[in-house]
């Protein structure tokens, strides 16, 4: 069997190097998948730390060095895009790592029948159609109407709601205001659910199908998380298995990259809800209200879809494909209702 090195790769997928033979983070077809060009398999392997001009960070892929830039007091907030310094929540998975947020369920569980009752609204309209796409009917629509109901506002028609997410006057000053990230994890998790009829089947159906959709979820998040990468800043020289971080410099951490690390996770690249080896850790924190209302969406929306379409199946010919590397989540979800 050929060994399946870097050197052996065709020349259309090897990724763009940087000085010193290091591919760049924002190599030529990363945002279409980072995976299939094995960036992330050789960042890994061969360049554990490194220098990247075009990011202006440091990278960190394996999950090792990762989970210790997240939990380690020696690393910080990284002053971008609203990433908050200091003790505040680690900006992971479907939490922005607001300043403003208070973790709490009281108030997005007292938003679940609003979740429910939309994902039927947006299920019933597909029903009757030949074909739909599920990100631009389905995807856009439900965690804007979720945010709305946990914002305390009233129910309003599908057509008037902020797809963007809410400002702070309306309430959106937390994580469940901006609805964008949770658009993408909902698409992933559909994505994997559809993809495979007999798990979708058993997460619908008998006693574990609770249990079962909230390990499937958990999965989407460890194997196509929405956010892929992570800024953090050191507080001091940190040691990590590359090398050594200097004081005061900007951190990139792959989540994506670390959320498939086999020396982590068992067969990585494998969606398995049921798999032992399962970590919280890349989830993001337990108590965030987008992760309690992503959880909520996901749930009942599959449910209103297979409700409203026992029959949906993928359209003629589509098979789903994720993009982005920043944030990353299916760009379409092409379906048959029947």
């Amino acid at each position: 069997m050929p060994v399946d090195r870097p050197d052996a790769l065709p020349a259309a997928r090897r990724p763009h190097r940087l000085a010193g033979g290091q591919p760049g983070l924002l190599a030529p077809g990363a945002t279409t998948d980072p995976h299939r060009l094995r960036l992330y398999r050789l960042l890994r392997t061969e360049y554990p730390l490194g220098y990247d001009p075009g990011l202006g960070a440091w990278l960190l892929s394996r999950y090792a060095d990762v989970a210790l830039a997240l939990t380690d007091p020696r690393f910080t907030g990284y002053p971008h895009d609203g990433t908050p310094r200091g003790r505040a929540p680690v900006p992971l998975g479907l939490c922005r790592g607001s300043l403003v947020c208070v973790p709490s369920a009281a108030p997005y569980r007292a938003a679940e029948p609003a979740v429910e009752r939309t994902a039927y609204v947006l299920a019933r309209r597909i029903a009757g159609r030949d074909r739909a796409d599920l990100v631009a009917d389905f995807c856009r629509w439900l965690p804007a109407g979720a945010a709305a109901a946990a914002a305390g506002l009233a129910y309003p028609g599908l057509s008037t709601l902020p797809r963007g997410g809410l400002n702070r006057r309306t309430g959106g000053g937390d994580c469940a205001g901006p609805t964008a990230l949770r658009e993408h994890a909902l698409a992933s998790f559909l994505a994997n659910m559809l993809d495979d009829p007999d798990l979708l089947a058993a997460a619908t159906a008998g006693e574990g199908a609770a249990t079962l959709l909230g390990r499937a979820w958990a999965e989407t998040l460890r194997r196509d998380p929405p956010v892929q990468i992570v800024l953090r800043r050191t507080r001091t020289e940190v040691a990590v298995s590359g090398g050594t971080l200097p004081a005061d410099a900007p951190v990139a951490c792959l989540i994506g990259a670390a959320g498939r690390d086999p020396a982590r996770f068992g067969a990585p690249d494998r969606f398995d809800p049921l798999r032992a080896d399962a970590d919280p850790l890349l989830i993001g924190p337990a108590g965030c209200p987008a992760a309690l209302l992503g959880r909520l969406e996901a749930e009942h929306g599959l449910r209103a879809l297979l409700t409203a379409m026992p029959g949906i199946r993928w359209a003629d010919g589509f098979r789903p494909a994720a993009g982005g590397l920043l944030t990353r989540g299916p760009r379409t979800l092409l379906i048959r209702p029947s």
